[in-house]
């Protein structure tokens, strides 16, 4: 089954370089900030250690009561 056609006022090579540019650089640094991040939630994981569980239960349990009403 072919797909639309493209309208022929629709050219999708009219983006410009700059624009690539911009786009590419945003998702740069969107990949900075996710490996920031990354680091961060695993020196914390570092830290709390064998607490891990404990606060993973917390927090579903924080949230079940959310979700209830109940908080």
């Amino acid at each position: 089954m072919p797909g639309r056609p493209i309208p022929p006022h629709v050219n999708r090579a009219e983006l410009d370089v700059d624009t690539l540019l911009k786009i590419l650089l945003v998702l740069v640094v969107v990949w900075i900030a996710l490996e920031v991040v990354g680091e961060i939630l695993g020196l914390f994981a570092w830290l709390l250690g064998p607490l891990q569980p404990l606060l993973g239960l917390a927090l579903v349990v924080l949230i079940v009561l959310y979700l209830t009403d109940r908080l």
